[in-house]
């Protein structure tokens, strides 16, 4: 799915022009996350040979909550949409709740961490190469590549951390955060502790960010050179030819050669289960007991999976922006989801455009709005602009709308000069980065493997085509952008996983089953569309004792640390108490955007919001 807000991406959502780049954005304007997550995306549909970029992407809007219910019970399949046509199902999903050869990955796992947990962290200052200033420092920990075979060939994950900046005796150890993706890296959160949102937990915490195995210089992955992945200007039709679709086909085909070409053997390592692996390998690292921990985005999805393998393990958690778990909806269900989701809050943007026709001169409703939008795309078609942004690149550019409402403005005045003759604003917005090219053909390549290897996905591309055809009648805005992302999941020669049912304790053995889960605290955006709230209230039914607080009537995606007080008090209370509001709380809306009186300066890249704290 397309990904994520100030951090990163939803866990299987989409990316745009970088998978780092959707991730959620942190209240400053400056993304947390360096490249790309999934759960937010840019796709680029070209006639090219340019292979997709990846999307990662949510649920639906939520239903009215069910009564909780018990970690053991087995979760009952909601109907089924229009689209569910393919093979997977919901009985299969839950019985193939325990992947094989677990009881082996869990022995390596115990090694793993033991001998982690030995040799520690060693932090340095960090390389030039991660751009991190003192006192922040940087260190590297050992994980097997396959935990089948821990006495195996090892990959390094890079680790960054500072201190908690409190007195000694009111400390609590690490706390470590993932912005989401897949993809995504987490190696700047460090820099979050000076900012004012997390001065609190800062003082506390020691923060720890790092970069998941694939990501930066974590055992990189790659499936094209970055020169091809951000080449531009390509096109996105939101209604596609048959011709256009077959090259759609093509480049996936082609996409998938290279990411075999480029990694061989070591691609089927790259996982959801082995992220959740990893992370538990880190905690022995930094010399903790139990993992404190936040997620946003995908992070809420392989945090959610780590603490159904290791509940003994977990001590405090924070799932920001959640992703759906249920086992039948990873990831194709998840995706077409998110493509309803953001069909919603872009037009959310629209109708907030045309109450400020006064301003823009877009139109006075969103009908209006959205014509002027199409005028663009028009003229983007015959004659790119700048040579380099094309229909694809507006799209991509304009899908952040729907992450951050910090876009509104940007987008709005972007769209406004163009139509009036000055198109530099609209160049600024949404030309690729070619500084940017590495990370971000990186992040999605990460974001492929992840997916594709997770779960089944439609092997036929009728099968495809006719669920998105159909979906693109009423959500033509990411629709086939979602599928150009995804595509190559169609085409992938490894046999895929079968996703864990989280919160089924009993599914991961009997030992297991018998270790309480503390509570952990769960943040969502009603209108969310990254990673839709239904998403949140799922995995609320899933966890015993977990607390869900909402954020009314908004659709940032990425809440801790934003401007919303309501929910960063109630984070930094659970964080330094480990009180929870209850079973659920619910927060008033941010107050909407306004016309600003001049231009803002762009998020640090000018690209879509990552992951991180504070939005989205």
């Amino acid at each position: 799915m397309r990904a994520a807000a100030p951090y990163g991406i939803l866990g299987p959502l989409s990316l745009s022009l970088a998978m780092s780049a959707l991730l959620a954005t942190p209240a400053t304007g400056r993304p947390l996350a360096a490249s790309t997550a999934r759960t937010a995306t840019t796709v680029t549909t070209t006639s090219s040979a340019t292979a997709p970029a990846g999307a990662a992407g949510a649920l639906l809007t939520a239903p009215a909550s069910p009564a909780p219910r018990s970690v053991s019970a087995v979760p009952v399949a909601p109907a089924a949409p229009a689209w569910s046509s393919w093979s997977g199902s919901p009985a299969s999903a839950v019985t193939a709740a325990t992947p094989p050869g677990d009881a082996v990955a869990a022995r390596g796992v115990t090694l793993a961490a033991r001998r982690a947990a030995k040799r520690g962290i060693a932090f340095r200052r960090c390389p030039r190469a991660e751009a991190l200033a003192a006192p922040i420092t940087c260190g590297k920990v050992s994980v097997p590549l396959d935990y089948a075979r821990p006495r195996g060939k090892h990959i390094s994950l890079t680790v960054s951390r500072v201190r908690a900046t409190g007195p000694k005796a009111r400390r609590q150890g690490a706390l470590v955060y993932n912005p989401g993706g897949p993809g995504a890296s987490g190696m700047a959160f460090p820099e979050y502790a000076a900012e004012g949102a997390f001065r609190r937990v800062a003082a506390a915490y020691d923060f720890v960010g790092y970069a998941p195995r694939g990501v930066g210089r974590s055992a990189p992955l790659s499936c094209q050179r970055p020169s091809a992945y951000a080449k531009a200007p390509t096109s996105s039709p939101p209604h596609p030819t048959a011709a256009f679709k077959r090259r759609l086909v093509a480049r996936a085909r082609a996409y998938v050669r290279g990411c075999v070409r480029r990694t061989g053997r070591a691609l089927a390592h790259y996982t959801t289960l082995d992220n959740a692996r990893d992370l538990e390998v880190l905690r022995a690292a930094l010399g903790q007991r139990r993992l404190t921990f936040v997620g946003a985005s995908y992070g809420t999805y392989y945090g959610a999976v780590y603490a159904t393998l290791f509940p003994g393990r977990v001590r405090r958690m924070v799932f920001d922006s959640v992703v759906n778990p249920a086992p039948w909806r990873i990831w194709y269900r998840d995706n077409l989801d998110q493509s309803v989701a953001f069909e919603r809050r872009w037009r959310d943007w629209r109708r907030w455009v045309a109450r400020h026709h006064a301003v823009y001169h877009l139109g006075t409703t969103d009908a209006r709005v959205l014509a002027s939008y199409e005028k663009a795309r028009r003229r983007l078609g015959h004659k790119p602009a700048g040579g380099v942004v094309g229909t694809a690149q507006l799209q991509s550019a304009f899908l952040r709308t729907g992450y951050n409402d910090a876009y509104w403005d940007p987008a709005a005045r972007a769209l406004a000069g163009y139509l009036h003759s000055d198109p530099e604003p609209l160049i600024a917005l949404a030309a690729p980065d070619p500084a940017q090219a590495a990370d971000d053909e990186n992040g999605n390549a990460v974001y492929t493997a992840v997916e594709c290897n997770d779960a089944p996905w439609p092997r036929t591309w009728a099968t495809w085509n006719r669920d998105n055809t159909a979906l693109a009648r009423r959500a033509p805005f990411e629709t086939w952008d979602n599928v150009a992302m995804n595509l190559p999941c169609a085409f992938w020669p490894l046999k895929p996983g079968r996703p864990l049912d989280v919160g089924h304790l009993e599914a991961v053995g009997p030992r297991t089953g018998r270790v309480a889960l503390p509570p952990v605290l769960l943040l969502s955006a009603e209108r969310d569309a990254a990673t839709p709230y239904a998403g949140a209230k799922e995995l609320w039914h899933r966890l015993p004792g977990s607390s869900l607080v909402t954020e009314r009537k908004a659709g940032t995606h990425g809440l801790w640390g934003g401007p919303n007080d309501c929910v960063n008090r109630h984070v930094d209370t659970y964080l330094l108490t480990g009180r929870t509001p209850g079973r659920s709380a619910t927060c008033a809306p941010r107050p909407e955007p306004a016309p600003l009186p001049a231009p803002a300066p762009l998020p640090e890249s000018g690209k879509q919001p990552a992951a991180m704290p504070g939005t989205p």
